[in-house]
């Protein structure tokens, strides 16, 4: 029996019942043990999480990821410490580190021309007429920037010298710039698709079509409309994670061409956090292969 204090010094016995965790056979009672805290458990989760990480690193876009993300947020920490006093060795030293990370991402991508003429290859026999055009001009796009990027790399490491610099970067942006457009068009046009999926969803689901009501202003009615498109929108995201992540990576990556071409401006910081962003997004579906969207 268990016993708890009384006014005046007294104990008064209680039932081990009531107690979970209280061992009957001695009499004491002990604290119920957290599943979550189970040595075992722990040491599987880590175990686990382990063999994830290496799976993910032995493939080598998983590296590349990792790379593009320690590249992006040395430049994102070096854009913030600058204009702090006092910070220009932490500043150079993120400097160099984003400097040898980028040399060493151009050995991952020296193979990525083939994987893209494969990419193109698989496109072509897509069922659907929109998605079948945008991948492949975008993969043949893709295939062309690799081989500047290549030409790029050969002269970085001094294997020759008669390549204009910045004539190929250009060269390379453009492209890029056109692959990461058609992409987006793509999703645009499966955004499209996903949203007339939800509508007709949501009508079926609904018995009858409630009337709107009148006196409503062309302002309140263009407010209605705009609440009424986000929250399709957001619905339409929600229920397909692998259409909001490849957007979401091909917003962010479109970011950096267009700065190198001068179309549209941004600071450094702006780009370090969508290479950050968007290289998250594209470890999740290397990690997770079901969150890529697919081709149909």
């Amino acid at each position: 029996m268990c016993t708890r204090p009384l006014w005046g010094g007294e104990t008064q016995p209680l039932p081990l019942s009531r107690y979970p965790g209280t061992d009957r056979s001695l009499g004491i009672w002990r604290a119920p043990e957290d599943p979550r805290l189970n040595p075992v458990r722990l040491v599987a989760f880590g175990l686990g999480a382990m063999d994830a990480f290496i799976r993910f690193t032995n493939q080598t876009q998983g590296r590349d990821r990792l790379f593009r993300a320690t590249q992006y947020t040395c430049m994102l920490l070096r854009y913030l410490l600058e204009p702090k006093a006092g910070k220009e060795k932490v500043v150079m030293k993120l400097k160099k580190l984003e400097s040898s990370v980028s040399t060493g991402r151009k050995w991952f991508r020296l193979g990525n021309v083939v994987h893209a003429i494969q990419a193109t290859e698989q496109s072509i026999h897509a069922t659907d007429l929109v998605p079948r055009l945008c991948l492949t001009l975008a993969n043949l796009n893709r295939v062309i920037y690799f081989i500047c990027d290549t030409i790029l790399w050969v002269r970085s490491v001094g294997l020759t010298s008669g390549i204009n610099k910045e004539k190929w970067r250009t060269r390379a942006a453009h492209h890029y710039c056109f692959s990461l457009l058609l992409s987006l068009v793509r999703d645009l046009y499966e955004i499209s698709l996903q949203m007339k999926r939800v509508t007709r969803d949501r009508a079926k689901k609904e018995k009858s079509a409630s009337q709107d009501s009148l006196g409503y202003s062309v302002a309140d009615e263009e407010t209605e409309w705009l609440q009424s498109f986000l929250l399709l929108l957001f619905r339409s995201l929600k229920q397909h994670p692998p259409l909001l992540l490849d957007t979401v990576k091909n917003l962010c990556d479109i970011l950096n061409p267009l700065d190198q071409l001068g179309i549209y401006k941004s600071n450094p910081g702006i780009i370090g956090l969508g290479g950050l962003v968007s290289s998250i997004a594209g470890m999740i579906t290397v990690a997770y292969p079901q969150m890529k969207l697919k081709t149909r």
